[in-house]
């Protein structure tokens, strides 16, 4: 991971390895990479444990820290997904909110370890970007009513139907 310039660091409180391989096995262009341990005892772990975790998701470095319970997740900071079908957009909601994960509105889900993610439709974007302000206008006041998005109906409030 040398040769990358920016890593995105995400604290876990000793479940980094686990999300790393749920995100490896969930989404493609994604696998577990090395695992370091700490070399020496600090306040979250003994000399040994696993400190570092590096892993590749949807082709981005990152590596998760095993940094204890001082830090948490929250919507300030999301993974935003995008995706061509509403298949692939069902398949990466259930993966995120199945297992104590948690749905949330407009795209926004939260997986097991707290971390917030939204799951767009790259259809969404087009539609909200859309020329016309009122088709614009329609695609937005229809996905403020969703939770997982749903293509067809961003579809036909931006054609009005």
């Amino acid at each position: 991971m040398t040769r990358d310039r920016m890593i995105t660091c995400l604290w876990f409180d000793g479940t980094a390895r686990e999300a790393a391989e749920f995100y490896a096995a969930t989404f493609p262009d994604s696998h577990l990479g090395h695992v370091l341990a700490s070399p020496a005892d600090n306040p979250s772990m003994k000399a040994g444990g696993e400190l570092l975790v590096e892993f590749t998701l949807l082709g981005q470095p990152f590596v998760g820290l095993n940094g204890g319970p001082n830090f948490t997740f929250n919507e300030a900071v999301s993974l935003m997904v995008l995706t061509e079908t509403q298949e692939e957009t069902d398949r990466y909601w259930a993966a995120i909110t199945g297992n104590g994960g948690q749905e949330s509105a407009c795209g926004w889900c939260k997986d097991r370890f707290g971390l917030s993610w939204q799951i767009t439709p790259r259809a969404l974007l087009a539609a909200i970007k859309d020329p016309d302000a009122a088709a614009a206008r329609r695609a937005m006041e229809a996905m403020m009513t969703m939770g997982k998005i749903d293509i067809a109906a961003i579809e036909a409030a931006r054609a009005g139907r």
